[in-house]
């Protein structure tokens, strides 16, 4: 991978959270738009929360190097509450919004990885 000229990217682990933004974000080499080491592609703008411990991480496999416990999925009764970061505009969606969006932030219009929708029960209680 290589970084954008100007595209500062931090590792951050706990208690730390990245200051860069509005959310409590976590991460191993995160970009200014929250591509990490894991995703890194143009469409890979998004940070979901992490009911377990309340933090933002761009991907589940942040989650697991810079944690020492399980992921928790976001239960269907929070859907409706912040849950996402689009990291191109800083926009936290709920996990309603996100899912309903189809893989384009609803507040700029950022193209968000069509993909990841494969592993949305990764995240979400979803299907339940």
């Amino acid at each position: 991978m290589t970084a954008q000229p100007g595209s500062e990217r931090r590792t951050t682990r706990p208690p730390e959270t990245d200051g860069r933004f509005s959310v409590p974000l976590r991460g191993v080499d995160v970009d200014p738009e929250t591509r990490c080491v894991h995703y890194d592609d143009a469409v890979d703008v998004v940070a979901l929360r992490f009911p377990c411990c309340d933090r933002y991480y761009p991907c589940f496999r942040c989650h697991d190097a810079v944690t020492d416990h399980d992921p928790e999925r976001v239960p269907r009764a929070a859907f409706g509450e912040p849950g996402v970061l689009c990291g191109v505009c800083g926009t936290a969606l709920s996990v309603r919004e996100y899912l309903d969006c189809d893989d384009t932030c609803p507040e700029c219009g950022a193209s968000f990885n069509p993909g990841c929708r494969r592993h949305r029960d990764r995240y979400f209680a979803v299907g339940e």
